[in-house]
């Protein structure tokens, strides 16, 4: 684990970040009370923080596979298709 001021972090950012990508906890510290922790984020990181997200796509892939889709009429104007 390493702990780093912001200052640090900010001055030396890539040192950092490939020490993150080796698997290295970085601590960013910032004034007396605040503190961060450097983590990776992989693919199926980003969807799953989100799980409205998660069900909307999904719905959305199943809406296109069995082609329950609306065609636009004016790409510039797409609620009116829709609405």
């Amino acid at each position: 684990m390493v702990i780093v001021s912001s200052r640090e972090f900010r001055d030396h950012q890539k040192k950092y970040f490939d020490l993150v990508d080796k698997n290295e906890q970085i601590i960013i510290q910032r004034g007396k009370d605040k503190a961060y922790v450097i983590v990776p984020l992989n693919d199926a990181d980003r969807l799953s923080v989100n799980e409205e997200l998660i069900l909307a796509v999904r719905e959305g892939e199943e809406e296109y596979a069995k082609r329950q889709t609306i065609p636009l009429k004016d790409p510039d104007k797409p609620w009116e298709s829709i609405l």
